[in-house]
Order: C-alpha cells, then structure tokens, then sequence
C-alpha cells in the first residue's frame, strides 16, 4: 500500500477506481480495513480513497497532541496532495468528527455519517459521582508514596478507549472526547446520509436524530437490533443504501 508522507507523518493510504472521489474515515482504534469492503464496492463508480488516521493502523504518529481541529487540517493537507476536491465522506464514529469539522470549513459534495461522535453525551448522577471520585483520588496520588501507582489509578476510572491509549495518543484522546461539534452541525450545507444501530450504547441514537435535525438537508436511516458497527455488521444493507443515495453521482466507464 501506498505511503503518502503528510507534515512529517506518513499516512498509510489506498485508492481505488476513478470519477467523483471519495473519502472513507475510520473509528478510534479502527484502521483501513472497516472501509475496505465499501471502498472495492465502490470502486466501479468512484475514486475510493481509505486512509489510515494517524495514531492508527499503519499510519504515523503525531509528536504533539491532536484534537479535531488538527486532525481535520491534517485530513485538508491530504486530500489537497492528492488532488482530492469536494470529496463524498464516509465516516464512522470519530472519523465522523472529522467528517462534521470538514464539511463546516471545506466544500465537499455529500457526507455519509454511521455511529457518529461529536455531541457531549447526556450524564446522570453515576457519572458525576465518578468523576468527583476520580478528581479526590487524583489529589491522594499526588503524594510521594502513591505516586508511582497514578497511571494505574487513571486506567480504573477511564473508559476502554482511554485505557488502550497510552503518551500522546491518550492525551489526544482527552481533547478529542471533550469537543462538541453541535455548533457546526448548522453550517453544513450538503446532503447527508445518517445511518444508526438502534442499540447503539457508544453513539446512542438520540444523537442521531439531533444531527438529523440540526444538519438542513439531512435523513436517518435505522438498523434495527444493531449497535455501534451497524454499517459493518449489516454491510450489504449499508451499500444497497449507499448506493441509492449515490446513484445521481457515478461515473459510468
């Protein structure tokens, strides 16, 4: 696979056909491969382009660290080397992050979110409670003694994303999970596809149909008895709706 070097990060990458491009943007701990089923389906009509994010797969990684913002500058710089203009985005879960930023700020042609993150999640009482937990245990492990026993501390109270990452990536993670892109939802000016697992416990649903209402020209689509991987779990049913929602856009050849 090709190796696209990306200010001073390498970014593993693969494309496939030609006519409209097309940019496929996978989840947190995710790597090129969930979209390699969608890219080879669309490849007779599209230029199909699926990266690896840096941090992931066979990607490089960022010295510093990264939030939405920078991630979706580094995904601009991309496209522009490869000649890559309005693009259709695919993107599931923090690739939708991306995706949402992007299409507020960059012109792209149609947008495809499955299981998207970007809105604060709805807390109860339990969650307070934890972080008060949490913030009083990280006062105690300031002293010398516990010191040595904090990251293994911060590993119990954190999810599991958090618990995998470690150095930069984690602290990606932290800015990365306490962005809200509803301010942008508004500013998107495209169609946009919205697809959902109703038992979706990352991503619940209702933050699919509060995108669905504050993006102007958007529709939801609901997998039913289907969670978080929705679109790969169900991935005929995703491509025979990806592509009648694409149909105006292929290039016969």
């Amino acid at each position: 696979m090709p190796i696209l070097p990306v200010n001073g990060i390498d970014i593993n990458y693969t494309q496939l056909g030609q006519g409209r491009d097309v940019v496929c943007l996978h989840g947190w701990d995710q790597n090129i491969s969930m979209f390699a089923p969608t890219q080879r389906f669309l490849s007779p009509w599209f230029r199909v382009t699926v990266l690896d994010l840096p941090s992931f797969g066979e990607s490089g990684h960022p010295e510093q660290p990264w939030g939405v913002e920078e991630y979706t500058l580094h995904l601009k710089v991309f496209c522009d080397r490869l000649g890559i203009e309005e693009p259709i985005l695919i993107a599931h879960s923090f690739g939708a992050r991306l995706a949402i930023l992007f299409a507020a700020q960059y012109p792209v042609h149609r947008l495809v979110l499955t299981g998207a993150a970007g809105l604060k999640p709805r807390r109860g009482p339990d969650y307070y409670a934890k972080i008060f937990t949490y913030k009083a245990a990280k006062q105690l492990f300031k002293l010398n003694a516990l010191a040595p026993y904090k990251d293994k501390m911060a590993k119990t109270f954190g999810s599991a994303d958090y618990k995998n990452a470690d150095g930069v990536k984690r602290q990606s993670f932290i800015k990365i999970v306490n962005s809200d892109l509803k301010p942008y939802l508004s500013h998107i000016s495209v169609p946009t596809l919205l697809i959902w697992g109703d038992k979706d416990d990352a991503t619940p649903l209702w933050m699919g149909k509060t995108m669905e209402r504050l993006i102007p020209d958007a529709g939801l689509v609901v997998f039913e008895n289907d969670g978080h991987y929705a679109y790969f779990n169900q991935i005929d049913r995703f491509h025979r709706i990806l592509e009648h929602f694409l149909e105006k856009d292929k290039t016969h050849v």
